[in-house]
């Protein structure tokens, strides 16, 4: 029977989910680095029963969880082929776009022009100026802003701009304004950030908590992705998450917002059971925001073990025509040093209940085979990076 075509492809990225050191590691003072590896270490093991039957372990052994002789799903591990370790860099790679050169970081803080024109096109003062955690630097300087108004900027070690204010003195609207201005003044080459976060909180002293209420200004990418060809082609192109936000809207039919990671998967779910021909496309991002950043090893596997219990769910869901893929975008190992992503290898499962079987993959030497195989499936062109694993899957069912 040949299985050319999946109607539907629904892809997982579970963020900074990575699995060992990648042989560029070295390069980015990310040696040792293991995030699957070290969580579990951690945990005493880790209880992941789906993702063992998917094969995790038969990619490589991971604390208490066994390999299996019969896989339900294909495996392998990828390598990033990118000159970064970013969530831009990662989620555009995945989609065909190989980055040559990283995006532009400040360690110790950004100029003092920009934050001189932010404050002009804000009508409002600027604090912090530092790289900090963002539940940190609010605590500290939360009252700060209540009492004067002044909006708290910082980065981070990635390439991002954030704009923290409390929503009962900068309210959402102004909040998203302000962002929309300084993402126009950070197009300037000097200032080119990779995003401009808005990160609106709410609370008093001591009681801070930031909101659901994220929005995220990126870069366009540089060149038309795989997605941009399935839209022009007349597919579905559902983004779930930070999705919308990574690729500012670019190659998307269809947008929804999430809350959490189990909020994710609750749109993820109503997501599958539309009628819709194309790529359902999600980011679970609190395994890197709330605890891979912030160095929570057990909070981080606990979010593992609650995400891989939904696992059911999602295949319950899947018709025969569905094509389930998960992965991740970097690595962010909460017991390496530091606070930043993780120069890793990530792992790479591919689903469908037409399988008998489930074997291993080639290792792939890109993320872009993700996006090369879903061009490959919905038959557009595709003259970018990445090999499809496409035929793998046909050859076996």
């Amino acid at each position: 029977m040949d299985y050319t075509t999946f109607k539907k492809i629904h892809l997982i990225v579970l963020d900074s989910v990575g699995i060992g050191e990648a042989p560029d590691a070295a390069k980015f003072n990310d040696e040792g680095a293991d995030t699957l590896g070290h969580i579990a270490d951690k945990m005493g093991g880790l209880t992941l029963p789906n993702l063992q039957n998917f094969g995790l372990s038969n990619i490589r052994k991971i604390k208490g969880i066994d390999p299996v002789d019969k896989p339900i799903s294909f495996y392998t591990k990828m390598q990033e082929a990118s000159n970064g370790k970013d969530t831009m860099t990662g989620h555009w790679e995945l989609m065909g776009l190989v980055t040559s050169h990283p995006f532009k970081v400040f360690p110790n803080g950004f100029p003092e022009l920009l934050i001189t024109e932010i404050e002009k096109v804000s009508g409002r003062s600027v604090i912090g100026n530092i790289p900090a955690s963002g539940t940190e630097i609010i605590e500290r300087l939360g009252k700060e802003h209540m009492d004067t108004g002044a909006l708290i900027v910082y980065t981070s070690a990635d390439s991002v701009l954030q704009i923290a204010a409390h929503e009962e003195i900068v309210p959402l609207e102004e909040l998203y304004q302000i962002c929309e201005k300084t993402r126009q003044l950070t197009l300037e080459e000097e200032f080119k950030v990779g995003r401009v976060i808005a990160r609106p909180f709410i609370g008093k002293p001591g009681e801070f908590q930031r909101t659901a209420n994220r929005h995220d200004y990126a870069l366009k990418p540089f060149a038309p992705t795989v997605m941009n060809k399935l839209k022009d082609a007349g597919f579905d192109v559902i983004a779930v998450g930070k999705i919308h936000d990574i690729y500012d809207g670019e190659g998307i039919t269809e947008s929804i917002r999430t809350e959490s990671n189990m909020d994710g998967v609750d749109k993820l779910l109503q997501m599958m059971g539309k009628n819709f021909t194309g790529l359902n496309f999600i980011n679970l991002v609190d395994f890197d925001a709330k605890f891979g950043h912030r160095r929570n090893p057990e909070g981080y596997g606990q979010a593992l073990e609650e995400f891989d219990k939904r696992i059911p769910e999602i295949i319950n869901r899947m018709g025969e025509e569905d094509l389930l893929i998960i992965t991740a975008d970097h690595g962010n190992d909460p017991t390496h040093h530091g606070t930043d992503h993780t120069r890793e290898f990530v792992p790479l499962f591919a689903y469908s209940k037409r399988f008998s079987y489930g074997k291993e993959l080639p290792m792939r030497k890109t993320f872009a085979d993700i996006g090369a195989t879903i061009a490959k499936n919905f038959k557009v062109k595709w003259n970018g990076k990445g090999t499809s694993f496409l035929e793998n899957l046909q050859k076996e069912v």
